[in-house]
């Protein structure tokens, strides 16, 4: 498999390339990160990418363990004082390279929250092919930023555009991207997939 740090670079490269694009109102737009908007999205993943294992376990302590308020503290270190200096920075990171070096989590981060950005606006991507299937299979097997393995225990989960298929149990069918942003906690996807396991998905997202 390529690199993950270098299909993350990639992703990075095609998502500058999108938000250059934006008006300053798409910019304060909201995403599928809950109460963040673009800026706020752009400027997460751009702390992402400054952070080592032993800095990020810093920041949570500093945080008390509370990820918001971590999240919120390293993304206004790292957001500019515009858009354009938030996104001129963005445009220059390294790879995001948590939970470890060459981190198939890392790559994660930056396909999920390119798609929490783009959608919304209605901008169509799609992800490098081999790192979305490598990001599913991560998901599928691992709770990292989001609790995504927990989330599909007992369902088998198959994608009707690539062959990807992981667990046991009844089947939930989609996009390979709506099960990778379903596995992210993104319960907008729900309505694209299909099967017998599909309704239980949708209950354990609530």
């Amino acid at each position: 498999m390529t690199k993950p740090s270098v299909i993350q670079r990639r992703e990075r490269d095609a998502l500058v390339e999108d938000l250059r694009a934006l008006s300053r109102d798409q910019w304060r737009s909201a995403t599928l990160c809950g109460d963040w908007d673009v800026e706020e999205v752009v400027a997460h993943l751009g702390a992402a990418s400054r952070l080592s294992f032993p800095g990020w376990l810093r920041s949570m302590i500093g945080a008390r363990f509370d990820p918001d308020v971590h999240n919120r503290r390293r993304l206004e270190e790292f957001r500019g004082s515009s858009a354009e200096e938030t996104l001129e920075r963005f445009a220059e990171i390294g790879p995001i390279r948590l939970p470890r070096k060459e981190s198939v989590g890392g790559l994660g981060e930056m396909i999920v929250h390119g798609e929490d950005i783009r959608r919304p606006l209605g901008i169509q991507h799609d992800p490098d092919p081999e790192g979305l299937i490598a990001v599913a299979r991560f998901f599928a097997t691992k709770d990292f930023a989001v609790n995504s393995k927990t989330l599909v225990e007992g369902l088998r989960l198959r994608a009707v555009d690539a062959e990807f298929v992981a667990g046991d149990g009844p089947e939930v069918e989609g996009r390979l991207l709506d099960l990778v942003m379903a596995m992210a906690g993104r319960d907008v996807v729900l309505a694209g997939l299909e099967g017998e396991g599909a309704p239980e998905l949708r209950r354990r997202m609530g």
